[in-house]
């Protein structure tokens, strides 16, 4: 959950020091952060949550499934950063990038970005899917499995203000990465229902 834990107001005229993304990876590589689940948004460390059965089961069939479907021209990649914008470095639960020979910085151009929410979809829905949208991924997916939402919001058109275009899918849908050639039926998708 996002709540602050002071009023940045209260700090006029001084401001906050935010850490860019270069230095971050620059701390995790001094291995600053070994023993920690965080990223970096908008500048800021943010603790992950812990994942739940569900949400890891739902995250390892993705992977499995674009690993499968994709082969081995595509690289599909999961809990790994992503290098958004110069302040952020979220750690989609998977994202797909086209596979670049000796690559060994994170991606910079993914095709797709999946989140998959419980307890994070505050989160991921107003603030990583923003980063997303300003970076240009094409397509962001909120898989939603918080209460009794069960769907996916698929988010599409970025602008540096955000997806342009959401459209919310549910069993008897079929998912259609805009930029991958596959489809998948959201019955497929292993949730409680």
């Amino acid at each position: 959950m996002l709540q602050p834990m002071f009023d940045p107001d209260l700090l006029a005229p001084d401001a906050i020091r935010k850490l860019s993304r270069r230095e971050y990876d620059k701390l995790v590589e001094l291995g600053v952060f070994e023993d920690e689940r965080i990223e970096l948004l908008r500048g800021m460390l943010v603790t992950m949550s812990p994942q739940g059965g569900p949400h890891a089961t739902i995250s390892s069939w993705f992977m499995q499934k674009f690993s499968v479907m994709l082969g081995m021209g595509f690289d599909v990649r999961g809990h790994c950063p992503y290098a958004a914008t110069d302040d952020s470095e979220p750690e989609p639960d998977i994202s797909v990038s086209r596979r670049i020979a000796n690559l060994l910085e994170h991606p910079t151009s993914p095709l797709l970005l999946i989140e998959i929410a419980d307890s994070s979809v505050r989160k991921d829905r107003k603030l990583k899917g923003p980063i997303y949208a300003e970076a240009g991924a094409p397509e962001y997916w909120l898989v939603v499995i918080a209460g009794d939402e069960l769907c996916i919001e698929v988010h599409t058109n970025p602008t540096p203000s955000g997806y342009r275009n959401v459209e919310i899918l549910r069993d008897g849908d079929t998912l259609r990465p805009i930029k991958l050639a596959v489809e998948i039926p959201v019955t497929d998708i292993p949730w409680e229902r």
